[in-house]
């Protein structure tokens, strides 16, 4: 088996069943709260890797990080081609309708193709928390890479302790983009991303956390994560 069917079986392998459920999100900045009810879905335990970034894609962003740290210096825009991409190597149905548009405004998401995709913000909440209510699923240093143990730089994913459920750097480690605009009343085609990073201080790395940037935005502390519907 080579090293891409290698990682693709372990990627398909590894996705972890989320069950149906409802959860309140809330925008601290407009101080509003909204319930979202969620039909069961799969997300990967990790976020997406170099190495499987550069499988898919031929190469990963240019880093003198580890082939098993998070993927960052991608943008929302280059996420969806590569779930598109690997759904298409993996020989699955492609979630995503691409348009022309750089801003990404004309991107559609069929939740009923069975390839991978973004999580909503509703689901990648739902998994983080892992069904408890606290700032996050446990202690800070023992659950995440942030400012204050770092060093300043990612670390392999999976070298923290994981949430209930088995996900694993939700908080810390790199941000994570997902498929929600954040408000484009205000911010136009600006899209959600949550969890922290490597960099982050405790009030960046907590469940509930919202930022927001441009679909052409990439930082070296913001990847992905994948889901599947069903």
């Amino acid at each position: 088996m080579s090293v891409e069917s290698s990682l693709f079986h372990s990627l398909a392998a590894g996705m972890i069943a989320v069950p149906a459920g409802e959860i309140v999100l809330r925008d601290e900045g407009s101080k509003t709260n909204w319930k979202v009810a969620l039909a069961a879905f799969r997300l990967a335990p990790v976020p997406v890797t170099r190495e499987l970034y550069a499988a898919v894609c031929g190469e990963a962003p240019a880093s003198s990080a580890g082939p098993r740290t998070p993927v960052t210096e991608v943008s929302w825009n280059d996420v969806v081609r590569f779930c598109n991409l690997l759904s298409a190597q993996a020989g699955l149905r492609p979630c995503y309708a691409l348009g022309g548009d750089p801003e990404a405004r004309d991107v559609t998401c069929d939740r009923e193709a069975d390839g991978y995709r973004l999580p909503s913000e509703a689901e990648w909440e739902y998994a983080c928390r892992a069904g408890t209510g606290g700032e996050r699923y446990g202690e800070l240093d023992a659950i995440a890479w942030h400012h204050g143990n770092s060093g300043g730089a990612p670390h392999d994913v999976a070298t923290r302790e994981p949430n209930a459920w088995g996900f694993y750097d939700m908080i810390g480690n790199a941000w994570e983009w997902c498929w929600d605009v954040y408000d484009p009343k205000v911010y136009g085609p600006y899209r959600v991303f949550r969890g922290g990073g490597w960099n982050d201080r405790p009030r960046g790395c907590r469940a509930s956390c919202r930022r927001k940037s441009h679909p052409t935005f990439v930082v070296d502390d913001l990847g992905f994560r994948l889901a599947r519907s069903g």
